[in-house]
C-alpha cells in the first residue's frame, strides 16, 4: 500500500502563510459584522434640549402632560412659500444647496475632492438620481405618521436668513444660519441649520402637531458618497457607535428581515450614527452642552434600503441597493444634532468630539496599521510623492526585518544540509500508515538528527510568522488611507487607491514573487508540492489585479528588496552542495 509523501515543516509553514494571506484578503472584502439581535426598547427616554444651548433664532419647548390627560391642542398658523427656491452655503471646504421643497439638501459638494468620473468633477455626497427616484433627500424629516411625513417632505418651506427672506439662488458664505419653517395649520415643522467653516453643521429640528411636540428624526436618504466609484452602493453602509464600540450594518442587515425597504429601528441607543463609504462619511452626533462637551443624549437610529434602477454602459438596467439611515430621539421634543459630512481623514476625525477616527477601520491590525500610517505621513513630509513614500517605508521595514530573514535563511540552509538524511529516514517508514505507532519512532529519529545538528524545526518559519502582522497592518493601512485617493505615482499610475489600469504592477509582482521562491531554499519539498507552490505567484497576481495599486507597489518593492537580500545571503553563505548521485542511479 503506497503512502502519500509527507510535507516538511517548512512547506507546511509556507502553505500556512499563503493560506493566511488569502483568508485575510478575502475576509476583508466580504466580512461584515452581523446586525445585533433585536432587543426590547429601552424605557428610558430623554429630550435633546436638556442643558443645551439653543441655536440663534429661538427655541421650541414641550409642555409636560400629566399621564391619562388629553394634551391641549393649539392649532398653528399656516405657513408655506409660494414658489420653489433654493439657497447655497459655501465655504472653502464645501458647497451645499438647500431646497425649500421639503427643506432638504439637494447637493453637498466637497470642494477639495473630485469623483471618479472622466473627466473628474467636484465630489457630491448626494446622489440626485437615486434621491429623485426614492423621493427622499438628505435631511428629510422622518415621523411616526407616514402621511404627515410625506406632507412635510413635499411642502414648500419658508426660508429665512437673519429674519429676512433671501432671493432664490442666494449664495451665503459660512458661517451662516438659515431657518426653514412650514405649517399646514396643524403640523408645524421648523429646521435651523448653522453652517461653520468646518465640516460640521449644527442642526435643530422641531415638529409639533396642534402644539404638541412630536418625535422626529433627520435622515440621510437617496444614497451617499462617490457615485462614480467602483461598486459604489456596495461600499456604502450604515454605522452606529455605543460605549466606544463601532458597529457597521450592510444593506442586507437594514430594515426588517427579508424586507430591507421597510423602515426598522436599530436595537439600542447610540453615541453617534450615520452612513459612510470607503473614504467619506456623514455622522450625526449629539449637540454640545454649555461646557463645550458632547451632551449625553442617546440617539435612536432607523435603517432601511431603496432599490435604485440604473443603466450601465451597455444600456442594460441594473438594480443597486442603496442604504439609508435616520437619526433622532426615542421621545418627543426638539431634536438637536451636529452633522459631520466630510472625508475620513484620521487626524480630522480625531479632532471631532466625540472622536470619529474609529470610522477609519484598520481592523484587528490597527495597533500596527496606525503607527505605520503616521510613519508614512512623516515620510511624506520629506518625500513629496506618496508612491515613493510607500517605496521608502517598505525598504525601511525590510531592512529592520533583515536580521530575522538571516535567521530564517540560516535555518533553511541547515535543513537543506540534512535533507537527504531526513528523506532516508522517511523512506524507511513510508510503508506504515499515519496511525501506526511506529510512525512515532520516525519522528524521534528525525528530531534526533535536528538535535545533533542544532536545528530548530521552526527556526525557518518563525521569522516569517513574526512579519505577517506587519504585512497585514500595511495592507489595512494602504487600503483605507484617503490620502492615497486620486494620488498619482509614476507614469501610468494616476491613482494609488485604484487598481493598475494596465495590470503592470500585479504582473511584475507575480514575476518577482516567482524569483523569490526560486531563490529560497525548500528542503524536503517533493515535486508535487513544488508545483503547487509554483502557481502561488499567479494566484497572488490575479488576486491583486483589482486591488489598489498602492498595495501592489508595496508588495513589488518588498519582493525586489527581498531578492537583493537573498542574493547577499547566498554570496556570504553559499548553500550546501547537492548530494552526489550514487553509482547506478539515473541522471
Amino acid at each position: 500500500m503506497s503512502e502519500r509523501k509527507e510535507m516538511s515543516t517548512e512547506t507546511r509553514s509556507l502553505l500556512a502563510a499563503v493560506l493566511c494571506l488569502l483568508v485575510i484578503a478575502g475576509w476583508s472584502m466580504i466580512y461584515k459584522p452581523p446586525q445585533p439581535a433585536p432587543a426590547p426598547a429601552s424605557s428610558k427616554t430623554s429630550t435633546a434640549t436638556t442643558n443645551l444651548a439653543p441655536l440663534t433664532g429661538g427655541t421650541s419647548s414641550a409642555s409636560t402632560i400629566a399621564p391619562g390627560k388629553t394634551p391641549p391642542t393649539t392649532p398653528s398658523l399656516m405657513r408655506a412659500a409660494s414658489a420653489e427656491s433654493s439657497v447655497v452655503i459655501e465655504s472653502d471646504l464645501y458647497r451645499v444647496e438647500i431646497s425649500n421643497r421639503g427643506g432638504v439638501v439637494r447637493s453637498w459638494q466637497l470642494n477639495k475632492f473630485s469623483d471618479d468620473h472622466k473627466p473628474p468633477r467636484t465630489l457630491d455626497l448626494v446622489h440626485p438620481d437615486a434621491a429623485q427616484q426614492a423621493g427622499s433627500w438628505p435631511l428629510s424629516v422622518m415621523l411616526d405618521d407616514p402621511d404627515r411625513e410625506d406632507a412635510a417632505n413635499k411642502a414648500l418651506f419658508e426660508i429665512a436668513v437673519a429674519g429676512k427672506t433671501p432671493a432664490a439662488g442666494t449664495v451665503l458664505r459660512a458661517p451662516a444660519e438659515i431657518t426653514l419653517a412650514w405649517s399646514d395649520g396643524h403640523l408645524e415643522v421648523t429646521k435651523r441649520l448653522k453652517f461653520n467653516p468646518t465640516y460640521i453643521v449644527e442642526l435643530q429640528t422641531t415638529v409639533t402637531l396642534d402644539g404638541v411636540p412630536q418625535r422626529a428624526s433627520l435622515s440621510w436618504a437617496g444614497g451617499f458618497g462617490d457615485i462614480t466609484a467602483y461598486r459604489a452602493a456596495a461600499q456604502t453602509q450604515v454605522f452606529t457607535s455605543a460605549a466606544g464600540k463601532l458597529n457597521t450594518l450592510a444593506a442586507k442587515n437594514l430594515g426588517k428581515p427579508g424586507q430591507t425597504t421597510v423602515h426598522q429601528p436599530v436595537a439600542g441607543t447610540f453615541d453617534f450614527a450615520g452612513i459612510e463609504d470607503l473614504y467619506f462619511t456623514a455622522a450625526f452626533m449629539p449637540p454640545f452642552t454649555a461646557r463645550g462637551v458632547p451632551a449625553d443624549v442617546p440617539l435612536a437610529v432607523t435603517g432601511w434600503t431603496y432599490s435604485h434602477e440604473t443603466t450601465n454602459a451597455d444600456g442594460k438596467t441594473e438594480t443597486e441597493i442603496v442604504p439609508q439611515v435616520a437619526v433622532g430621539l426615542a421621545a418627543p421634543g426638539t431634536l438637536d444634532l451636529r452633522l459631520y459630512a466630510g472625508p475620513k481623514s484620521v487626524d480630522g476625525l480625531k479632532a471631532v468630539r466625540p472622536p470619529l477616527n474609529s470610522l477609519v477601520q484598520f481592523g484587528w491590525w490597527g495597533f500596527i496599521a496606525e503607527p505605520l500610517f503616521y510613519s508614512l505621513q512623516w515620510l511624506h513630509q520629506y518625500v513629496s510623492n506618496y508612491g515613493w513614500a510607500i517605496v521608502a517605508i517598505t525598504i525601511g521595514i525590510n531592512m529592520v526585518m533583515f536580521p530575522l530573514k538571516v535567521k530564517s535563511m540560516r535555518a533553511m540552509q541547515k535543513m537543506q544540509k540534512v535533507a537527504p538524511e531526513i528523506k532516508a529516514i522517511q523512506e524507511r517508514y513510508k510503508k506504515y500508515s499515519m496511525r501506526d505507532p511506529r510512525k512515532a519512532e520516525m519522528n524521534k529519529e528525525v528530531m534526533a538528527v535536528y538535535s545533533r545538528e542544532g536545528i530548530n524545526p521552526l527556526g525557518s518559519c518563525w521569522p516569517t510568522l513574526i512579519q505577517m502582522p506587519i504585512w497585514f497592518g500595511l495592507y489595512r493601512m494602504l487600503a483605507n488611507m484617503i490620502e492615497l485617493r486620486h494620488t498619482p505615482w509614476l507614469g501610468w499610475i494616476h491613482d494609488l487607491s485604484a487598481h493598475d489600469p494596465y495590470f503592470i504592477l500585479p504582473v511584475m509582482m507575480a514575476i518577482s514573487m516567482y524569483f523569490m521562491q526560486k531563490m529560497t531554499p525548500t528542503p524536503g519539498m517533493d515535486p508535487a508540492q513544488a508545483k503547487m507552490m509554483a502557481i502561488t505567484p499567479l494566484i497572488f497576481g490575479g488576486m491583486f489585479a483589482l486591488y489598489p495599486s498602492g498595495l501592489s507597489l508595496y508588495i513589488l518593492t518588498s519582493n525586489i528588496v527581498g531578492i537583493g537580500q537573498q542574493w547577499y545571503l547566498f554570496r556570504t553563505t553559499p548553500p550546501p552542495p547537492k548530494p552526489s548521485r550514487g553509482p547506478g542511479k539515473k541522471k
